[in-house]
């Protein structure tokens, strides 16, 4: 059996990433990284970087003409100021919407993409890194159980139930990804996830806040962190 993981550069698709190894075995393990128009490359080069720390076969494809009119404050074609606070500030604001930072239907254009190209590869299942922090309050609703019900239903079938969609995280919190992530020897210090592409995580972006908060839990601070909030 052979596996494909969506792979960002972030917490949580690392932490699936080291799932599917455990499980598959690296050999049986291809990586899909996605270009899709972002302000930054920082999360490509973190995705490139875990891939040859598990030796893992990678495949990159660039999806960034599909989000060509959107005004989403993560892409490049944006003005919009990519907002310095949590998602529960952002989502007062929202008025019921998901955040500025949501790519329209992200996850769902990755999964289709994914699907075709697992099963290329003669792969029978994609993992991603959804979880239930991202979803709270219809911040990213392409992050939520029923939305991954619904994509894995449709792929499922799809592909004439050959390929299942694995969300190993769908019902857990962000402080338990990292906790998983810890117990299997994640990487952690070669993720990255902070909207901004300095030379360090800006610390004040919502998934910044995110990552620290969910480390914290865990009583140890954010490899990634380390003195970006000093």
């Amino acid at each position: 059996m052979k596996a494909l993981v969506l792979l960002s550069g972030g917490v949580d698709s690392a932490t699936c990433l080291a799932i599917a190894v455990k499980k598959h075995g690296a050999e049986n393990v291809l990586v899909l990284s996605v270009s899709y128009g972002q302000k930054h490359s920082r999360e490509l080069e973190a995705a490139n970087k875990l891939a040859a720390h598990y030796g893992v076969r990678q495949k990159s494809i660039d999806l960034a003409l599909v989000f060509e009119g959107s005004d989403c404050s993560l892409l490049s074609g944006s003005n919009k100021e990519i907002p310095a606070e949590d998602y529960a500030k952002q989502l007062e604001a929202s008025d019921g919407k998901p955040v500025s930072t949501y790519v329209p239907f992200r996850n769902g254009l990755f999964l289709s993409a994914a699907a075709s190209v697992a099963l290329s590869e003669g792969c029978s299942e994609v993992y991603y890194g959804a979880h239930s922090d991202d979803a709270a309050g219809n911040a990213y609703p392409d992050c939520s159980e029923e939305f991954n019900n619904a994509i894995n239903t449709a792929i499922f079938i799809g592909s004439g139930k050959q390929l299942k969609v694995a969300a190993p995280f769908i019902g857990m919190s962000k402080a338990e990804v990292v906790k998983k992530g810890l117990e299997l020897g994640v990487p952690f210090e070669l993720t990255w996830s902070c909207y901004a592409g300095g030379e360090k995580p800006c610390g004040v972006c919502g998934t910044c806040r995110d990552r620290a908060k969910a480390f914290a839990a865990n009583g140890v601070q954010d490899p990634a962190l380390k003195g970006a909030l000093e």
